[in-house]
């Protein structure tokens, strides 16, 4: 007996103790003070409350543990269990997953929802295939020009060192003439200062988030396309939790998802009156470049189909109603 009593009140200790929290890192490509970063770091606080603090996320901003160009991947091969990246990052893999980037095809916040839901699920099921599952996707606001001086035409880009982030922009930039180079967000300050950019399209959220006007001085709002974030999370790692703490990191995802489409549609207006407080030209586009951009889309979503082939055929239909 006086070798077993302490073996059963060990056992009994051992019954009566709470689980041990499961804890995520949690990498993202964006400084705190974006509205993306903002809301991931409500979403973490949501998904222990929901769970009862079975399941915490520590966010690892500005690309602190991983870089963008790595985040997905770190989550695929289980060395994050969850992250957040730009869904045209992954272009290459997949043209579904650059949908969301073809130009002026879902071009205001209305026409973008109705475009996520109709491929969102071809969305999770390139995703499923990869062992990653899609918790949710938020939109940057519309991307629009920054340039150092007008631009009345597409003539006034014709070899300038134009800013891109993903396939579509890159190829944006070929067919304004322009000069395509690869920065990351992070990046943008550093290359416009030191020639490697003259031009960028880009979200008015990152316009201000790098002090754009330090270094361009006109803002165009061409509203062209609103490129999604999505958060994803590895599969085996979702699978391996218990039915309750899933059903509580779902509900925080679709909160998530709601509350950063309204916190998107704010920063546009908000966001832009930073660009005008700081000095930058604000300006709509004029007939001739909407013209040209116009065409431009056309031909960039010609191009998209022949690509994506049926899968993408269906997708656009079901966004046209078709």
């Amino acid at each position: 007996m006086t070798i077993r009593m302490p073996l059963f009140a060990g056992a009994l200790a051992a019954l009566a103790a709470p689980a041990m929290a499961e804890t995520w890192d949690m990498p993202t490509p964006y400084g705190d003070s974006v509205f993306h970063t903002q809301n991931i770091t409500q979403f973490a606080e949501d998904v222990a409350e929901a769970t009862g603090g079975e399941l915490e996320i520590t966010v690892h901003s500005a690309g602190s543990l991983f870089a963008h160009p790595e985040i997905k991947d770190s989550v695929r091969r289980g060395l994050a269990p969850i992250g957040e990246t730009l869904m045209s990052r992954l272009a290459n893999e997949d043209p579904i997953f650059a949908i969301d980037s073809i130009p002026f095809l879902a071009s205001n916040y209305e026409d973008a929802e109705k475009l996520w839901e109709a491929s969102r699920p071809m969305v999770e099921e390139k995703l499923t295939e990869q062992g990653l599952t899609l918790l949710y996707a938020v939109p940057w606001p519309g991307q629009s020009l920054f340039s150092a001086g007008p631009v009345e035409s597409t003539a006034d880009l014709e070899g300038a060192a134009f800013r891109a982030y993903n396939n579509a922009t890159e190829r944006l930039a070929q067919l304004v003439g322009a000069v395509p180079t690869q920065i990351e967000t992070g990046d943008i300050p550093t290359a416009f200062s030191t020639g490697r950019a003259d031009a960028m399209i880009t979200s008015p959220s990152t316009g201000v988030s790098s002090q754009a006007w330090d270094f361009v001085s006109n803002y165009t709002e061409l509203q062209a396309w609103l490129p999604k974030n999505m958060v994803i999370v590895n599969t085996r790692s979702f699978d391996a939790l218990s039915d309750e703490v899933k059903d509580g990191l779902l509900e925080a995802a679709a909160e998530a998802e709601t509350r950063g489409w309204e916190m998107s549609r704010n920063e546009t207006a908000a966001q832009i009156a930073t660009l005008e407080e700081n000095g930058m030209t604000i300006s709509q586009p004029s007939e001739t470049l909407s013209d040209e951009l116009s065409a431009i889309g056309e031909t960039m979503t010609t191009e998209w189909l022949e690509e994506a082939g049926e899968e993408g055929q269906s997708v656009i239909d079901a966004y046209r109603g078709e």
